[in-house]
């Protein structure tokens, strides 16, 4: 396909998807601020309907009621709201941007010899199986150790280190960006598939064995309620790692997959802050301000690791730089794919001119945001970039 519509496709998909997404995650949202907002009812008739919590909410100059009823009501209405496009949506074009953007062009996204040196059919399969490997040690972790009155904390130790190993393995494996959107992806599709696996069958056994009058069993409920919290927790863990391919000093770092992992565990934690702050504030407790506190400090400290050298030591005068000795950075590092006969993204640099036309796309992708050679497949060293950055500074001499 030809790259200019590629990027259209590109381009739709990734709207599309960011639209499902945010449908996704506000619903998810919603309903767990919900869950910890009900209050049980006043009224003796809702009491008598079986509700077991409810709340008062105005918006968009209107008020509403919503109601829970723990097992079901007496008489099911014939409109039910199913909440699962959402996440089915979201994980379709999910997978379908991942495949033309980084599964059509593998030996360029996937691959960083560097890195590890295998071939673009090698990269795609373990990327896939990545997928697939998650969830079902994931769901092992839930079905084995969910049980019992310390399930949930087992099973959040145990998803810990399997998003640890993930990572590990992703960024020894996989190029950086591609690295961090994989072990994204692979948590979404653990959130996508509690939702078609579990949440979802276990809603429509509820509603069959409601329709033909038969008691309810809870334990559909009960899994149910598990995995969607598990879903809020992911959430933000996923987001960042879907942002975070824009940012190259992330994906670049020595220790990327640790990276990775504090600014995932950081949003656990924040999201854990929102989740028991809902019920604090139903409860009159207060809320966990030192575990929003904890996620703050670990994205702090992660900036403070992750600070760049700052020039020369004090009393030294930086060397100069002149654009001879850039021009043969741009030549070696850069040109192969900016030159008269290929201009990515519509950039050639194969003359002085034109390096000075493109001086600060040069700065901002090469030295600030460190997203250029892509993947680094040119082998750009930090003396390069660091050289960039004093000529630009300098003023472009």
């Amino acid at each position: 396909m030809d790259a200019y519509w590629l990027d259209w496709v590109n381009l739709l998909l990734r709207w599309t998807h960011v639209i499902t997404a945010i449908a996704w995650v506000g619903s998810s949202f919603y309903f767990v601020f919900l869950d910890a907002s009900l209050t049980p009812p006043s009224d003796p008739d809702a009491k008598a309907k079986g509700v077991g919590g409810e709340l008062w909410a105005v918006h968009g100059g209107g008020f509403y009621h919503p109601q829970k009823y723990p097992t079901g009501p007496k008489t099911l209405p014939d409109h039910l709201h199913w909440f699962y496009w959402e996440s089915y949506s979201t994980w379709l074009t999910g997978i379908a941007l991942f495949t033309v953007l980084y599964l059509f062009n593998a030996g360029h996204f996937l691959v960083d010899k560097t890195v590890f040196d295998w071939s673009p059919a090698a990269a795609v399969g373990v990327a896939l199986g990545f997928l697939v490997v998650f969830w079902l040690a994931y769901d092992a972790a839930c079905r084995l150790l969910g049980q019992g009155a310390h399930g949930d904390r087992n099973v959040g130790l145990a998803v810990l280190l399997l998003v640890a190993l993930t990572a590990w393995l992703a960024c020894h494996w996989f190029a950086g960006r591609a690295a961090f959107l994989l072990t994204g992806a692979a948590i979404a599709t653990a959130m996508s598939a509690n939702v078609f696996f579990w949440i979802i069958p276990g809603q429509r056994k509820v509603v069959a064995q409601l329709r033909a009058g038969q008691p309810v069993d809870p334990v559909h409920g009960q899994r149910g309620k598990q995995r969607s919290v598990h879903n809020t927790y992911f959430t933000l863990p996923v987001l960042v790692a879907m942002l975070s391919n824009h940012y190259g000093w992330l994906v670049q770092a020595r220790h990327n997959w640790l990276v990775l992992l504090v600014l995932m565990l950081a949003g656990a934690l924040i999201r854990h802050f929102f989740v028991a702050r809902h019920a604090a504030k139903r409860l009159g407790t207060a809320p966990p301000w030192g575990t929003a506190a904890t996620g703050v400090l670990l994205l702090v400290g992660l900036a403070i690791a992750l600070m760049p050298e700052r020039g020369p030591a004090a009393g030294q005068a930086p060397a100069a730089v002149g654009f001879v000795q850039v021009q043969a950075v741009i030549q070696q590092r850069c040109v192969l794919c900016h030159n008269a006969q290929v201009q990515n993204k519509n950039v050639a640099l194969h003359t002085e001119a034109l390096v000075r036309q493109h001086a600060q796309a040069i700065y901002q992708q090469a030295v600030l945001l460190r997203q250029m050679p892509l993947n680094n497949a040119t082998q750009i060293t930090e003396e390069e970039r660091a050289l960039i950055q004093r000529w630009y500074d300098a003023g472009q001499p």
